[in-house]
């Protein structure tokens, strides 16, 4: 069996709470009771709502409180840089990947053509997802407007049958894809979201 490693990836967007270091502190147990390793990795990529001050309450709280990380800020490994904002170069590496394979997409809407499109879906009592306007532009149209257009990059589902996945807790579960939104993986900003950040 691998060795476990558990994470803990808290966003500084406000000092630590309980609930956090409860997080922490579950992650920490689990990882030292297998032998395994518990890392922290700080998910900065929401420029907007970064705290001043914020990861060093984080690194204290830690410290205070005995969780010892084996990796992370001020203790590298292997898998580093363990701040999401460190990262953008090997996001970006993985996202061109699902654009070439017809996995993900560029999608230029502008925020306020995405809030009509939400308007008008709620007001149809329909859920508000992304209607998929860019999903089917060219590549050459796309390249071109990428090149000088403002742009998120969209995860690209398939819009038939079903997905599968094999959890811990609830078992074998699938979903219609076609309830699934084309979920943003890269920001306007050029920072990856939680979709992304989370499992690279």
């Amino acid at each position: 069996m691998e060795k476990i490693r558990v994470r803990f990836a808290p966003s500084p967007t406000g000092y630590v709470h309980v609930g956090s270091l409860r997080t922490a502190l579950y992650n920490y147990l689990f990882a030292k009771h297998h032998g395994g390793d518990f890392i922290l990795r700080v998910e900065d990529t929401d420029q907007a709502r970064y705290t001043e001050g914020a990861v060093e309450n984080l690194l204290e709280t830690l410290r205070w409180s005995g969780l010892a990380y084996d990796e992370g800020p001020e203790k590298e490994g292997p898998y580093g840089p363990y701040f999401q904002s460190m990262r953008t170069d090997i996001y970006k590496k993985y996202v061109e990947k699902l654009i070439t394979d017809g996995n993900a997409y560029p999608c230029f809407c502008s925020a306020e053509r995405l809030d009509k499109m939400r308007q008008d879906q709620v007001s149809k009592n329909l859920t508000p997802r992304y209607d998929g306007h860019c999903r089917n532009i060219s590549r050459e149209t796309s390249e071109k407007k990428r090149a000088t257009d403002e742009y998120v990059v969209r995860l690209k589902v398939p819009a038939l049958g079903e997905t599968r996945v094999s959890d811990l807790i609830r078992g074998n579960v699938s979903f219609q894809n076609e309830l699934i939104d084309d979920q943003v993986l890269i920001k306007s900003d050029g920072f990856p979201t939680y979709h992304l950040a989370n499992v690279v």
